[in-house]
């Protein structure tokens, strides 16, 4: 299924909770899958939503007498970008447990940026964190550590593990402040065009609890009651599209 700029556009508005609720809908998947865990945090929560396809790689900085060499590789990692059906989200999992060094620095992610990619995150730390942010590149990290050690890329274009959620080439991933999650691709442009039609839906029991009159349990219910009508007709509007 081809997933259109004016679809990835869409989606960059919303943030990650809403696009999980609105995922549920579908019932595609248990509520306890297609995410990734505390582990993975936003080192730019300011920045705006991150939305693009997963280019994978596995690193580690341990295990190498010499000095290493990520840097080897880079050509290859922004040759994979042309694979993909849309700007690229690098995605690394770290086979050091814990993290022995950084995954990134500002030259990996400043070439990153320059052929396209929109973000990236992995299983192990990041540095360079203040000239990362300067060029307005949302990353996603484990920790933070000043040095890459002695850093090498196993591999490329691989499936990866990262945040509890195995991620394989080519996976449309969203992310924010709040963390990351996977949207199935068949779906993608059916929650990119409802969501805003869900937002709308909480905004009822939000504007009632926001709002200036007296609150009463049983207007809170009311309020609840229209929320979860046009919920139920948005579900029922969904239902069985995740299957196709």
């Amino acid at each position: 299924m081809v997933i259109t700029a004016e679809t990835l556009n869409k989606l960059a508005q919303f943030d990650t909770p809403t696009i999980c609720n609105v995922i549920e809908l579908f019932d595609v998947r248990p509520r306890t899958q297609g995410f990734m865990s505390a582990d993975i945090k936003a080192n730019f929560p300011e920045m705006p939503p991150m939305v693009g396809f997963a280019s994978t790689a596995a690193f580690r900085s341990s295990g190498f007498p010499k000095k290493g060499d990520a840097y080897g590789s880079m050509e290859k990692q922004v040759e994979g970008f042309a694979e993909l059906p849309g700007p690229a989200v690098m995605v690394f999992q770290d086979i050091d447990s814990p993290a022995v060094g950084a995954t990134f620095g500002e030259v990996m992610c400043s070439t990153y940026k320059g052929f396209g990619s929109v973000g990236l995150i992995t299983s192990g730390g990041g540095r360079d964190l203040l000239q990362v942010q300067a060029i307005h590149y949302p990353v996603f990290t484990g920790s933070t550590i000043c040095s890459h050690a002695c850093c090498h890329i196993l591999h490329i274009g691989l499936p990866v593990h990262v945040g509890g959620l195995v991620v394989d080439p080519g996976d449309l991933l969203h992310g924010d402040a709040n963390g990351v999650t996977n949207i199935p691709i068949n779906i993608a442009t059916d929650i990119a065009d409802i969501t805003q039609e869900f937002i709308d839906a909480e905004k009822i029991v939000l504007d009632y609890v926001n709002g200036s009159g007296k609150k009463t349990p049983a207007g809170l219910a009311a309020a609840r009651k229209e929320y979860s009508a046009v919920v139920s007709k948005l579900t029922d509007r969904v239902k069985g599209k995740g299957q196709r």
